[in-house]
């Protein structure tokens, strides 16, 4: 089996930074996620309730049957599927890119 390690990548947006983050959890499964300062967007398998709980905006991005989520920069392009109570407060809605969400947050 190939040696996993965790990645950090760091991005620029329009008025902060957003570090991401790739979690190998299996051969073949990782969760991965950007933070910023004040909330998060991430793949499945991150509670956003939980988060919700104390505050914190998050989403879950994905994409369709076609494409996959292969690398933190396909994140970024992903739509927003599930947003937590925080989130919908900071005006992320279901269907926008996970970018714009980032930009909320």
């Amino acid at each position: 089996m190939a040696e996993q390690i965790l990645c950090h990548q760091r991005t620029r947006l329009s008025y902060k930074d957003a570090y991401g983050y790739v979690i190998p959890i299996g051969e073949s499964t990782s969760l991965m996620a950007w933070v910023t300062d004040e909330g998060m967007i991430g793949t499945d398998g991150f509670d956003i309730e939980a988060l919700a709980n104390v505050g914190v905006p998050a989403a879950i991005v994905g994409v369709s049957e076609e494409s996959t989520l292969d690398s933190l920069d396909d994140l970024m392009d992903a739509e927003v599927r599930a947003a937590n109570l925080p989130a919908v407060q900071r005006r992320i809605e279901i269907g926008m890119p996970g970018r714009e969400a980032l930009n909320r947050m």
